[in-house]
């Protein structure tokens, strides 16, 4: 018997139709299929659909059966839409038996045989099953990697799959660095387990929520689905680009600060890199009132490390005619990513020499008055 002609895609039949006939005395029934000898991957339903035809002059009443069904395998037999046990069939009339043999993912690669009965009659059929069976669970994403900063939340979509004859429920479970946060979601519903069906797929949401000071790099998170002694594990992968943020302050706090008309002062200023990211080439600008001068020791920082801090020199010279008063500094540290400002209040005080030598001309006027008071006022 030649086999060649292909059904489903990956369904093998005969070129040629199988019938098998018994005869006893003047009766005679016929077991019909034209697919006798199929050939399947492990975990295919194959429907058939087998002609029972009494072919004598008397009626003939059968008793229905499957023999032979390999151990693990299901079947369904019906006759029109009822599970029956005995079929009558009229003379010269058929009936139709649907039947429906469910192969397991759990088996071996080979041919399997079994046999309908009807009475004393018998239709031999056939399965090759094309390939080992699988009986294992996958836990897949189109996409496992993602790149954000420190304050994103990161979602993966998963797909979740029953590759058994069972329903399965699975424990939903994750293994993340210490302070991160994972979140399923099977279906779109939090939750940390689900069933799925045999050779079924559910959707399951992953949301994955690093911690807020969270360094700059790459991390993977572990996450597993266990079903008994079964289990998939998917590694997903999350690049932290880090936030860029800078804090400029004093020591102490104090942003404020006295100075002579024509001195300069030194103030000590704090650069913190409250990020989770590098900085590079951290410089300095002041915007100052006219005439006056403000520079840096050192000019730049050619890196500042997340949560590290340093100190830097500003000095500060008032203008030499500046009137005594209260004035406002400006200065910024910056980089190309971010920059932070503070404000300097200045007090100006002017000079000693200058207030000795305003309080000697108020002197040398009040003499002056009472030069000429003496001299002339008796006049």
């Amino acid at each position: 018997m030649a086999f060649g002609t292909r059904f489903s895609g990956r369904v093998f039949l005969p070129a040629m139709m199988f019938w098998f006939s018994v005869l006893t005395g003047a009766a005679q029934v016929s077991l019909y299929t034209p697919y006798v000898k199929v050939s399947v991957p492990p975990g295919k339903t194959l429907k058939y659909v087998i002609d029972v035809k009494n072919n004598g002059g008397t009626m003939q009443r059968l008793t229905l059966d499957l023999r032979g069904m390999p151990e693990g395998w299901t079947w369904d037999m019906k006759v029109d839409g009822w599970d029956v046990k005995q079929l009558a069939v009229l003379p010269h009339d058929k009936k139709s038996i649907n039947l429906e043999v469910n192969v397991p993912y759990r088996v071996k690669k080979g041919t399997y045989a079994f046999r309908v009965v009807a009475g004393s009659y018998s239709l031999p059929l056939y399965i090759a099953v094309s390939k080992e069976g699988k009986y294992k669970t996958e836990f897949t994403t189109k996409q496992d990697n993602m790149q954000g900063n420190s304050r994103a939340s990161f979602t993966f979509n998963a797909q979740l799959k029953n590759i058994t004859g069972e329903k399965q429920r699975y424990s939903l479970q994750a293994n993340p660095p210490r302070g991160w946060r994972v979140i399923f979601k099977p279906n779109y519903k939090q939750a940390t387990s689900v069933e799925v069906e045999p050779n079924n797929t559910v959707n399951v949401t992953i949301e994955v929520k690093p911690p807020h000071e969270v360094k700059a790099g790459r991390y993977t998170i572990p996450v597993r689905a266990v079903a008994g002694n079964m289990s998939a594990t998917l590694n997903l992968s999350v690049e932290i680009t880090g936030t860029y943020e800078l804090d400029l302050t004093t020591p102490t706090g104090l942003l404020s600060t006295r100075i002579t008309a024509g001195s300069e002062k030194k103030i000590t200023l704090l650069v913190r890199n409250t990020g989770s990211a590098l900085l590079n080439d951290v410089r300095f600008r002041a915007s100052k009132p006219a005439n006056w001068e403000v520079t840096f020791e050192p000019q730049s920082l050619p890196t500042l490390e997340a949560g590290k801090s340093e100190e830097v020199t500003a000095t500060i010279k008032a203008y030499k005619k500046a009137v005594a008063g209260d004035y406002v500094v400006n200065i910024t540290a910056y980089t190309p990513e971010t920059s932070s400002k503070v404000a300097f209040r200045v007090t100006v005080r002017t000079p000693m020499l200058m207030g000795w030598l305003g309080i000697l001309i108020i002197f040398v006027a009040l003499g002056s008055v009472y030069y000429l008071v003496r001299k002339y006022g008796r006049r």
